[in-house]
């Protein structure tokens, strides 16, 4: 894979079509369709279940594993009201069994007429192995600190 340093603008979001999925970018657009589905079963299939799988994560703290990451998602993906994500400003890097995009993350939840628009820089990392890229990594910061908590509630645990 060849690495791209300028920062790519067409967001993803889940909805490409990616025929191949041997191809590096096939994982984030499965997360992505994961997430912004609400699929927990999708989520599965694109995220590491070895121990080795982590997630540091503003919402939600660090978790290690699938079996402390799948109650985050579960939580997220029951909200009442619907939401989207998409990730954006990013540039791709990879190597012949590695792929990792960095950039941010929007998105847009909310309950009732509560409104939430996170800006979230990102960092996600796919290994690629047999048919396709599983998620081992992903890291995430809140873009501007001053986010108040409340806000913050409206998405899930904001504790460890």
């Amino acid at each position: 894979m060849s690495n791209r340093i300028a920062p790519v603008q067409e967001p993803v979001t889940g909805r490409e079509r990616i025929a191949d999925p041997a191809q590096p970018r096939h994982g984030l657009v499965q997360f992505y369709r994961a997430l912004n589905s609400r699929d927990l079963a999708l989520m599965a299939q694109s995220r590491e279940q070895s121990g080795e799988a982590a997630m540091d994560d503003p919402l939600a703290g660090i978790k290690r594993g699938w079996p402390e990451i799948r109650p985050v998602y579960e939580r997220l993906l029951r909200l009442a009201r619907p939401m989207f994500f998409e990730f954006r400003d990013y540039t791709e890097h990879g190597t012949a069994d590695l792929y990792w995009g960095i950039g941010r993350e929007r998105g847009h939840p909310g309950r009732g007429d509560e409104r939430l628009d996170p800006a979230i820089r990102t960092t996600r990392l796919f290994r690629l192995a047999g048919t396709h890229g599983r998620q081992s990594h992903h890291h995430g910061s809140i873009e501007d600190p001053r986010v108040p908590a409340s806000d913050l509630a409206l998405i899930g645990d904001s504790g460890p």
